[in-house]
């Protein structure tokens, strides 16, 4: 199986991430599991405003787009700015709503049989609500939301310690990774063995009445 994450952060590449370095510990725990994680700054490319799948000449969402569909698990990393996703999440978010219309011939749509989960770092509390935030909009586009779907680390409120500067990486937040990770990847394996169901009136979950 395939995992792709898209990292939110605001530091365009090659600028220090602490969002790349719990990408980096999820990388690790899905290798232990024969998961390759590829990953994309969302801020290294032209993503256009919008809420369609590709909004024209210079828009480069198509490619990422092609990336989280291409793989059994989207991961959707951000750090916290003032309380809230960075504005590159609701930027992908809302061209991830061009999925809503997008279905297949079981009128599904297309992220239907992927998993999601989601990675959070920030030096104040709001991981959760964060979190909260981009699984609502994951779901509505058809991903699948495992149990324990989200890793994240906040360090102390008012101070200046990132993640990217904390040694060694925090034992609880090692934890909840390596839970993330194994969680979306049992349920990757049982939604590519078992999709869900047809939609159409009278059809069986392979599609067929």
């Amino acid at each position: 199986m395939r995992a792709f994450a898209l990292n939110c952060t605001l530091k365009p590449s090659p600028s220090e991430s602490s969002t790349d370095v719990l990408l980096d510990r999820l990388a690790v725990e899905f290798a232990t599991l024969e998961i390759d994680l590829a990953r994309e700054r969302v801020v290294d490319h032209h993503v256009r405003p919008g809420v369609t799948s590709d909004e024209g000449e210079g828009d480069q969402w198509p490619a990422l787009l092609e990336g989280i569909l291409d793989a059994e698990i989207f991961v959707l990393a951000t750090p916290i700015w003032l309380g809230h996703p960075a504005s590159t999440a609701q930027r992908v978010l809302e061209r991830l709503d061009g999925l809503l219309s997008d279905v297949d011939d079981r009128e599904q749509m297309r992220p239907v049989d992927k998993v999601a989960i989601v990675a959070v770092v920030g030096n104040e509390d709001g991981a959760h609500h964060v979190g909260a935030e981009l699984f609502q909009g994951l779901n509505d586009v058809g991903f699948t939301i495992p149990a324990n779907g989200m890793t994240y680390w906040v360090g102390e409120a008012m101070q200046g310690v990132d993640l990217k500067n904390k040694e060694p990486f925090p034992d609880k937040t090692a934890q909840t990774t390596r839970t993330a990770a194994v969680n979306a990847a049992h349920l990757a394996a049982r939604l590519a063995a078992d999709r869900y169901p047809s939609l159409s009136e009278g059809a069986g979950a392979d599609g067929e009445p």
